[in-house]
C-alpha cells in the first residue's frame, strides 16, 4: 500500500528515557524527529505513551516498549500504557481475546498481574492501523480498563460506548449516539457540567445534548470533543493555555499581578483579573472553564482528529496540517522550541517537508504523529 511505503512517525517533547527518540535523562526533542524503533517507523500502527516510556504496536502484532520499561511481546493488537500499568490485548483463544496488565518494568517476562478473557462486540467500531485503538474501552463496548484497582470497570448495559479517553482523574465517554458522558473528578471544570463537583457515575453533557459528536480526548485535567461537522469543544482547566484561552500566566511572562480578583462569569468559566489592561480595564484570564467552549480555528480549518496531553492540545484539521497549542515547557508543541502558546499554531515543519499529518496521538509530555509524503501534482 501506497501510504505504508511513504508513512512515518514523528516524536517531539519529553524524550528523556529514550522514548525511541534518543537517549540521555532529561532530553527534550523540539521539533519532529522520525521515530527510531526496531524495524524502523513504518511498521508502527499504533503508539500509547506514558510519562517515562511508550509503547508501540507493530502491523505484524508486536508490543515493543521504549524508555524507562522495555521488552517485547508479540501476538498483541493493541496496547496501553500508564505509570502503573501497561494493558496488552492480545489473541485468545477461538474468536475471543485476552486483556492482560502488567507492570511497566517487568519487561512482559512471567504471568501478568491479572487477566481476564473478553469477547469482541459484534458491530464494534472499526480499527484503522494509523488511527488510535480501542482502549482502555474494552472491544465488547461493555467494559474498561482502569490503571488502578479494580482493573476491569463494567459500563452501564444502557450506555452504549464508541470510545473511552481518561484523564488523570476524570473519564470521558462517547456514545453510539454520539452524546458524550463524563464523570471522576470535576474540581478543574473538567467534566464540563458547569460546576467543580465530582460526578461518581457517567452523567451527560447537556450543553452539548443534540450535537453529534466524532471523538473525544481527556488530557491531566481539561477536555475535548470534537464534532461530525469539524467543530471543537473544550473546557476544563486552563492553567497553560491548553483550552486556547487566555491564560495569565502567559500574559504577564510568569509575573505577579498585584490587586487579582477571581469570579464566575455568566457562563460559569472562572476568570481571574489583573490589575488593569491597555485600556484601563482589568484584563480577563481564564482559570477554569467548567463549560464546553467553542474553539475558533483559522478560516476554513475543518478539524478532524484532536489529542490531549497533561497541559497540551493537539488539533488535526482536514488539510493535513497541525495546529498546537498550550504548554511548550518540553517542545511538545513542535515549533522548535519550548514556548508556550494558549492560541492553536500551526506546526511548520510538516508544512516545509511538504508531508500530510494523517493521525495525532500524546504522551503526557510528548507526542507522536503519523505523516506522509504529498502527492506529487
Amino acid at each position: 500500500m501506497d501510504e505504508e511505503r511513504r508513512g512515518t512517525w514523528f516524536g517531539f517533547g519529553f524524550c528523556g528515557f529514550g522514548q525511541a527518540l534518543g537517549s540521555g535523562l532529561g532530553r527534550q526533542v523540539h521539533s519532529p524527529e522520525p521515530l527510531r524503533t526496531p524495524g524502523g517507523s513504518l511498521g508502527v500502527c499504533r503508539v500509547s505513551a506514558s510519562w517515562s516510556y511508550t509503547a508501540f504496536v507493530t502491523r505484524g502484532g508486536r508490543v515493543q516498549l521504549s524508555g524507562a520499561a522495555g521488552g517485547t511481546a508479540d501476538g498483541c493488537t493493541d496496547a496501553w500504557a500508564s505509570e502503573e500499568l501497561l494493558v496488552l490485548l492480545r489473541a485468545g483463544p477461538g474468536a475471543g481475546a485476552e486483556l492482560q496488565a502488567w507492570a511497566p518494568g517487568s519487561a512482559m517476562r512471567g504471568d501478568p498481574l491479572w487477566s481476564q478473557a473478553v469477547q469482541e462486540a459484534e458491530h464494534g467500531p472499526s480499527r484503522d492501523e494509523t488511527q488510535a485503538g480501542l482502549l482502555p474501552l474494552l472491544p465488547c463496548a461493555r467494559a474498561y480498563v482502569s490503571p488502578r484497582p479494580p482493573f476491569y470497570r463494567p459500563l452501564a448495559p444502557t450506555l452504549r460506548a464508541r470510545r473511552l479517553e481518561l484523564g488523570a482523574e476524570h473519564a470521558l465517554l462517547l456514545d453510539a449516539a454520539g452524546q458524550v458522558f463524563s464523570w471522576g473528578a470535576g474540581r478543574h471544570g473538567q467534566l464540563g457540567h458547569g460546576t467543580l463537583e465530582a460526578e461518581p457515575e457517567p452523567r451527560l453533557l447537556e450543553a452539548l445534548q443534540g450535537l453529534r459528536m466524532a471523538e473525544v480526548a481527556a488530557g491531566g485535567w481539561h477536555s475535548v470533543c470534537l464534532s461530525e461537522t469539524g467543530d471543537i469543544y473544550i473546557w476544563g482547566w486552563n492553567e497553560s493555555g491548553q483550552l486556547a484561552l487566555p491564560t495569565k500566566s502567559l500574559a504577564e511572562d510568569g509575573k505577579t499581578t498585584a490587586g487579582e480578583a477571581s469570579g464566575l462569569e455568566e457562563d460559569g468559566s472562572e476568570v481571574k483579573r489583573g490589575s488593569a489592561g491597555e485600556d484601563g480595564a482589568p484584563a480577563p484570564f481564564i482559570a477554569v472553564q467548567p463549560f464546553p467552549a467553542l474553539l475558533d480555528l483559522s478560516p476554513g480549518s475543518e478539524a478532524v482528529k484532536v489529542s490531549c496531553g497533561s497541559r497540551h492540545t493537539a488539533v488535526l484539521t482536514k488539510d493535513g496540517k497541525e495546529a498546537h497549542f498550550t504548554l511548550g515547557k518540553y517542545g511538545q508543541l513542535g515549533h522548535k522550541d519550548t514556548t508556550t502558546l494558549d492560541r492553536p499554531c500551526r506546526v511548520e515543519y510538516f508544512v516545509d517537508k511538504q508531508l500530510q499529518v494523517r493521525t495525532v496521538s500524546c504522551g503526557p509530555w510528548n507526542t507522536y504523529v503519523y505523516a506522509v509524503e504529498k502527492e506529487k501534482s
